[in-house]
């Protein structure tokens, strides 16, 4: 499958800028042969954790879900998109959700790590697993921004047999590391083909990296992304994780069991001379 990733800058609470933003994306996609459109974190309501938790009415939430369904299945290309969400027991999370080429709901996933002061103020961590849906004909799964620099989260999706894990992020200048570095390593660890979506320019005074990566199940750059607003397209398949599990069989021969013994209080014992 043709995945594309939509690096660009949201305007704060500017909902129907944003969405006309993911709308052409959409479209220069579909055009392109993309059966999938992965978009950054929160990126239609814009990055502002304060300014969205304060201003923004969840009333409009339902209608601004069959807005981006809409936008899906008018190019009849999959979407995943970033919004927040209030939970049953009214805490606001971040979410992030694929749908189908036909606009269907496939999959969502609240974020379990939140970065930041800001972030802690404004949404409450989930504690979900990552769980994983067939996307075009590969098992794929979610994960957040902060959620894939924590190995722990790419594994549980792997072994849960995410072929594809797909990031909505939003990563502010000077981490560059983690999409040069980190996440071509959690690819090839987990042995999955990683696309993050960032955002870039500034957005209520913060300025994002750009530097949006697809990496591959053997740790390689597929695609990647300069600093500004642009669209990048990488061939991702099921095969490819496949042959890297093959290769060296790292989720075959982990052993959790042992790894569980080791977190346990008074696990780690001096040696001895």
């Amino acid at each position: 499958m043709k995945l594309a990733l939509m690096q660009a800058n949201s305007s704060v609470l500017d909902i129907e800028r944003n969405c006309a933003a993911i709308d052409r994306a959409a479209r220069t996609a579909a055009e392109a042969g993309a059966g999938a459109l992965l978009t950054p974190e929160l990126f239609p309501v814009g990055y502002a954790p304060l300014r969205v938790r304060a201003e923004l009415d969840p009333g409009t939430l339902p209608g601004l879900r069959r807005t981006l369904a809409g936008i899906a299945a008018k190019h009849r290309t999959a979407l995943v998109y970033s919004l927040p969400a209030v939970a049953p027991g009214g805490e606001w999370q971040i979410t992030a959700t694929v749908l189908d080429h036909a606009g269907n709901e496939l999959l969502s996933y609240a974020k379990v790590h939140l970065f930041g002061p800001e972030e802690r103020k404004a949404f409450s961590p989930a504690e979900a697993a990552p769980a994983v849906v067939d996307l075009g004909g590969l098992k794929a799964s979610l994960a957040i921004c902060y959620d894939v620099e924590f190995p722990e989260t790419v594994r549980a999706a792997a072994a849960a047999g995410a072929d594809l894990l797909l990031v909505p992020t939003a990563l502010a200048h000077g981490f560059d590391s983690v999409p040069q570095v980190l996440l071509r390593a959690r690819a090839l660890e987990s042995q999955l083909t990683v696309a993050y979506a960032n955002h870039s320019g500034q957005e209520d005074g913060c300025t994002f990296l750009g530097g949006s990566v697809i990496a591959g199940p053997d740790g390689e750059l597929l695609a990647s992304a300069g600093r500004g607003e642009e669209l990048v397209y990488a061939e991702v398949s099921a095969e490819a994780a496949r042959r890297a599990r093959d290769a060296v069989p790292y989720l075959r021969e982990r052993r959790p069991d042992v790894y569980r013994a080791w977190e346990k209080p008074g696990a780690a014992k001096p040696s001895q001379d």
